[in-house]
């Protein structure tokens, strides 16, 4: 077991560079899945996502060099070993319901993947992902194994593209269904789809394979169905939650941080945000420097939206940035009910925060007239103190080393996985940063925990098997 030290006080100073995006590259390598041709990334992060996805993908028959000190990752599927995903990585990530959408068109198999997993932040129903696929032609069904349920799908058929209208637009079943309409003959229209730049980011790597993909302006996907691949090489765009997370961190602790890769038109909304409440920022040709100018100003009313609204992954660290800031500021979370459940320990550590049921907003909600307390009123400046944490989630989690890096004293978080997941480096990068903190290796005197038992082993694999 690890946990993470750190002494509160400090003020950021300095560069740190944003990794890839997590929600792009685990994505990018199971869309890689389509064809046979070798895939070239760079700017790959060296997170827990990745390795869990990569190794998902070993599974199945991917090959892979994975050079991690220079961010470089070589794959190539020359034939798939099966279209099983195993049972053990049933709620390691998100990445195995996608496994349907990118095999369907590769195999006659039944593909079996295992429930999905995640962060507990929330209701995150695949209904969409599966009417959806079912649409363009696949049978799918769930069925109760031996410790949990798995979902079976093939299109024995083939898949022949129609027009899909989502719902909502939900990142993961637009992806899904784009990633099944590149091998279904036909044009594929998706409606009211996600467009998110990780979304922009797959169209276009997508593109480079083979597909011949474009979006509209008004939600609309349209995918020409295709089964000529070329090889790719990918650079992934620089991760808007980290670069975010770093920005916070460095106004709250009245610092000045430059985060280099931060790319401006992928956070406009996040930027008019900071500007309200006072922070500072300045565009650079190669990244953005935000800085603390001058105390901050609540009375800010923020809803989280899908893009390009403000991103549900920018809230958690931004109440705690709200905590900072005199007068009291309102947050509705739209995207996902259960979001708030890490203000509590905010508030042993002394934050004012009031959780509400009540939409506190004028946006359309889904949980309106819900029992999900989706609202809160932040009160501020109040002053913070250190507190031994255990993080639920990745993103409560960087909240959670903010308000440690803001108060008095000294915090021990515990539950890095969960950072690990998202965040290379990160006690590395606070301490180049100026940060007191430190990551330490407790005795292991007791039975592994389940995400020690959960975690796969990544092997690495020779680059001759990539000839």
């Amino acid at each position: 077991m690890e946990i993470l030290k750190i002494k509160g006080g400090a003020r950021l100073n300095g560069t740190v560079k944003a990794a890839g995006a997590k929600n792009a590259m685990t994505k990018l390598l199971v869309a890689s899945l389509l064809s046979d041709k070798k895939c070239t990334f760079y700017n790959v992060p060296n997170i827990g996502d990745v390795e869990v996805t990569v190794s998902l993908c070993q599974e199945i028959g991917m090959k892979v060099n994975w050079d991690r000190e220079a961010g470089c990752m070589e794959v190539v599927t020359p034939e798939l070993k099966t279209a099983y995903v195993p049972q053990r990585f049933s709620g390691s990530n998100r990445i195995p319901i996608l496994m349907i959408g990118a095999l369907l068109g590769r195999t006659d198999q039944d593909i079996i993947v295992p429930t999905v997993g995640g962060c507990a932040i929330g209701s995150r129903t695949v209904d969409f992902h599966i009417d959806a696929l079912r649409k363009l032609g696949a049978s799918i069904e769930y069925r109760e194994m031996k410790r949990e349920g798995a979902y079976f799908a093939h299109a024995h058929n083939g898949l022949k593209g129609t027009i899909i209208h989502l719902p909502y637009p939900s990142i993961g079943a637009t992806e899904n269904t784009i990633l099944a309409s590149v091998t279904a003959r036909g044009m594929t229209v998706i409606k009211n789809a996600a467009t998110e730049p990780e979304i922009i980011e797959l169209i276009l790597f997508l593109q480079k394979l083979g597909a011949n993909i474009f979006y509209d302006v008004d939600r609309t996907i349209c995918i020409q169905g295709t089964r000529r691949f070329y090889e790719v090489e990918h650079t992934v765009i620089p991760d808007r939650i980290e670069a975010a997370s770093w920005g916070m961190a460095a106004i709250a602790s009245k610092g000045k941080v430059f985060v280099e890769g931060a790319q401006h038109y992928n956070m406009i909304t996040f930027l008019n945000k900071i500007r309200e409440v006072g922070g500072g920022f300045d565009i650079k040709s190669n990244g953005i420097e935000f800085f603390y100018d001058g105390p901050l100003q609540g009375g800010l009313h923020l809803e989280t939206d899908v893009h390009p609204g403000f991103m549900t992954d920018w809230q958690q660290p931004f109440v705690v940035l709200l905590t900072q800031a005199s007068g009291s500021s309102v947050i509705h979370e739209t995207v996902y009910e259960n979001r708030f459940g890490y203000t509590e320990v905010l508030g042993s550590m002394g934050a004012d925060i009031t959780l509400f049921r009540q939409c506190l907003g004028g946006k359309e909600c889904r949980f309106n007239a819900q029992s999900f307390c989706h609202s809160i009123i932040v009160k501020g400046a109040t002053p913070l103190t250190g507190k031994e944490i255990k993080i639920p989630d990745l993103r409560a989690g960087f909240a959670y080393v903010m308000a440690a890096l803001l108060g008095s004293g000294e915090s021990t978080i515990s539950g890095l996985h969960f950072l690990d997941r998202g965040y290379e480096n990160l006690a590395g990068k606070l301490q180049n940063l100026g940060a007191e903190a430190s990551r330490i290796k407790l005795e292991k005197n007791s039975s592994p925990t389940f995400e020690e038992i959960q975690k796969p082993s990544i092997p690495m694999v020779a680059e001759a098997q990539l000839a």
